[in-house]
């Protein structure tokens, strides 16, 4: 469970800050703002704060508008208001927009402000133990899946893990704080591919060539994906990239609805990008060479999502070649989980089993021993880590 205790109290007087401050010391943790611009740094500073408490009527930004913003950057937040106008509309704008969890008249006594405070926290640590729990849960359920999937179509697999980390480089480069549901799409975004009949599935991934009716069961396949996973609680969002992971910014492509441009879901356009230049990445095995082709596909992609991931991964590729892990031969016994390949795995007889760049996971390890134990592998094995 969370243990953010904070709050922040806003106001224009610095008179009632001293106030409030005097009344609730020691009970709680305090931080104050005088205005809304002045919170609003604060937050990005030292936030989130479990609690933001704001007065209405402030020059330079209303805490009705405070609160919104509040909202949109840490939604978890609980939102109080202080007002010394107890209007109805008010009221009704700080509920409607502000999503406020209390709404208190001043002078507010200083017993009911602390009672309305520890409701506050108390409610802060519901919800973001209730969300921990669910995402823990799911982040458990999406790997024992991918890894579960990954064991049976390894090909078609095989990028989900270095398809995250550039999910992860790409949010954590522009600060996004809302990446959960790219991260799931990066290790389910296979999964319609697993209706796909056996023999098509390897025609697929072996590269051969399809026919019409093959062809058309391959373009829905990310609909079947997204169908999947429709109906599951927090997945909605997930499923909706999956769903358009293959649609061009010009609105051609599957699924053949009438979508295009700024219409299609703004997740599924940074998917889309992100996914195709690690799918480059992996078969010209240059990034910067990877994102140059990209650029070529007319209609394919947002301008500007391409634009920022050119500029995002421009950044990374120079801070790999100074502190990228040094790659170290290995025996199949020495390998541990968390390494990466830093080349295929082949059988003595040159199958392929694993590929370059998969991460070893402990089911990945595990099948790579067994598998292993019956067909003698290559040695030694490279890998980072």
């Amino acid at each position: 469970m969370s243990q953010n205790q904070k709050i922040l109290l806003v106001d224009d007087e610095p008179n009632v800050l001293a106030a409030l401050q005097r009344n609730l010391r020691g009970w709680f943790q305090l931080d104050t703002a005088t205005s809304g611009p002045e919170a609003l740094a604060k937050i990005e500073k030292n936030g989130p704060y479990a609690v933001v408490v704001a007065d209405m009527q402030m020059p330079e930004m209303t805490g009705l508008d405070l609160l919104v913003q509040v909202e949109a950057r840490h939604p978890d937040t609980v939102r109080i208001m202080l007002t010394g106008n107890a209007q109805q509309k008010t009221a009704v704008d700080a509920v409607n927009r502000g999503h406020v969890f209390r709404f208190l008249n001043k002078p507010c006594p200083a017993e009911i402000l602390a009672q309305t405070l520890q409701a506050a926290l108390h409610h802060y640590q519901m919800v973001t133990a209730e969300r921990e729990l669910l995402e823990r849960t799911l982040n458990g359920a999406i790997r024992v899946l991918t890894e579960i999937l990954s064991s049976l179509y390894p090909k078609a697999f095989q990028i989900t893990q270095p398809l995250r980390q550039a999910v992860r480089d790409y949010a954590a480069f522009f600060h996004l704080k809302q990446s959960w549901d790219l991260e799931a799409a990066a290790l389910l975004f296979p999964l319609g591919y697993t209706t796909l009949p056996t023999s098509l599935l390897n025609k697929l991934v072996n590269g051969e060539s399809l026919d019409a009716r093959e062809q058309d069961l391959v373009d829905r396949a990310p609909e079947m994906g997204a169908n999947l996973l429709a109906h599951i609680p927090r997945l909605e969002s997930v499923a909706a990239i999956l769903r358009y992971q293959n649609k061009n910014y010009d609105g051609s492509g599957s699924p053949p609805e009438r979508i295009a441009g700024e219409d299609i879901p703004m997740p599924a356009r940074v998917f889309r990008v992100l996914r195709d230049m690690v799918m480059l990445e992996q078969e010209t095995g240059n990034r910067a060479e990877a994102l140059a082709r990209l650029q070529e596909r007319s209609g394919c992609y947002d301008p500007r999502v391409l634009q920022s991931a050119a500029a995002c991964f421009d950044v990374f590729l120079q801070k790999a070649a100074v502190d990228e892990a040094p790659i170290r031969p290995r025996s199949l016994e020495e390998l541990t989980v968390g390494q990466v390949l830093a080349s295929d795995v082949e059988t003595e007889e040159g199958l392929l089993v694993l590929k370059n760049g998969t991460e070893l996971t402990p089911v990945v390890l595990q099948r790579l021993r067994n598998f292993a134990a019956i067909n003698p592998i290559k040695q030694p094995i490279y890998v980072r880590g």
